[in-house]
């Protein structure tokens, strides 16, 4: 049995959202068991879904799957040979014939194997047989991100590879709540999804979630926090680093801040991003992944397209270096609460 942290963090990141039920039955649980809870639900409902990845028979490395071979058996939950590009294929093949698929790769660093089945299969199926066929209930679950001693091959973020590629949704949760009604949604919309997941958060991140079957809209933005001095904009494990440097700003610097998590980064909430800074007139935005040719670029093309004449400011972006990501450097490398917070102050001054 998994056993929640008992750490506290903030209310405001990992309580509940808006399309989350509300007054229902609940159950205390981490990141990780809230996942294991998504898909023990899409098995149970969904005779025709399967679970499957490297080490998933014995739970997984993360033990995400833990329980789900005992209860479903051994031919919906099963391992796969340590072949990332087999996993994928596979997995496309499963739901080109209507079975609801959901593959973890172990790391997201170890999905760049499975690109070319990703990229040139998966997210071009629909479109190459003119609507015939698809591939529309393919999920691919993968950890992602910083560990605090994953170095080189266990902490990249890849989101803004597949973010490029048409045919593909990108979601990353950032709690409990979030991560259950997401997947839920990402298993059943009928578009191949990536689906990564900030693994320093999964024992972390700890909240009374609902244990009623819900689903969190794809392609929808979340409001945290309304402010009118400038707006933070961030996914994933970077908005604890920003919410924590938004509490400081509003006390040292006394100004208003904007906290909002994409959920989804593809397809984006341009509406959300757009209605908020010109309001606000400025702008950060926060991801781990370097930041020459990272998706915080993309955001901010949209600003400035649609948000020019309203800005008070340049748009500033605060990224991992443009670097591999390093072992004993880690905490220098990916933005922090202090990076954060220098970034607010010299874009307010």
């Amino acid at each position: 049995m998994q056993r929640a942290a008992t750490r506290k963090f903030s209310s405001l990141l990992f309580g509940t959202s808006p399309e989350a039920p509300i007054g229902v039955p609940a159950t205390r649980r981490t990141m990780l068991q809230s996942i294991s809870n998504a898909i023990d639900i899409t098995l149970t409902k969904d005779k025709t879904a399967c679970l499957f990845g490297e080490d998933i028979a014995f739970g997984g490395v993360f033990r995400v799957a833990e329980g789900l071979r005992q209860k479903h058996g051994e031919n919906r939950v099963f391992n796969t040979p340590l072949c990332e590009q087999g996993i994928a294929g596979f997995a496309i093949g499963l739901s080109a014939i209507g079975i609801t698929t959901i593959a973890e790769i172990q790391f997201a660093d170890y999905i760049f194997p499975a690109f070319d089945q990703i990229v040139n299969e998966a997210a071009k199926y629909r479109y190459r047989s003119g609507g015939q066929f698809n591939v529309g209930s393919l999920l691919i679950r993968a950890p992602y991100g910083a560990v605090d001693h994953g170095a080189l091959y266990h902490s990249q973020s890849p989101e803004a590879y597949f973010a490029h590629t048409p045919g593909l949704k990108v979601v990353i949760p950032r709690g409990p709540i979030q991560a259950k009604g997401l997947l839920l949604a990402s298993i059943r919309d009928k578009n191949p999804v990536l689906f990564f997941e900030p693994k320093m958060l999964y024992r972390a991140a700890v909240a009374d979630v609902p244990n009623e079957d819900y689903e969190i809209p794809l392609g929808k933005a979340e409001i945290l926090k309304e402010g009118k001095d400038i707006t933070l904009i961030g996914y994933g494990l970077q908005l604890v680093h920003m919410e924590k440097a938004m509490i400081r700003a509003e006390k040292e610097l006394k100004i208003s801040c904007e906290l909002i998590d994409l959920r989804t980064i593809s397809p984006l909430d341009r509406e959300t991003i757009i209605d908020s800074v010109k309001k606000t007139g400025r702008v950060l935005i926060a991801h781990e992944a370097p930041k020459f040719g990272g998706f915080g670029g993309e955001i901010a093309t949209i600003i400035n397209e649609n948000c020019f004449l309203h800005l008070e400011a340049p748009i500033h972006r605060v990224c991992g270096w443009d670097t591999p990501f390093p072992l004993v450097f880690e905490k220098m490398y990916y933005p922090d609460e202090h990076r954060i917070f220098e970034g607010i102050k010299s874009t307010i001054n």
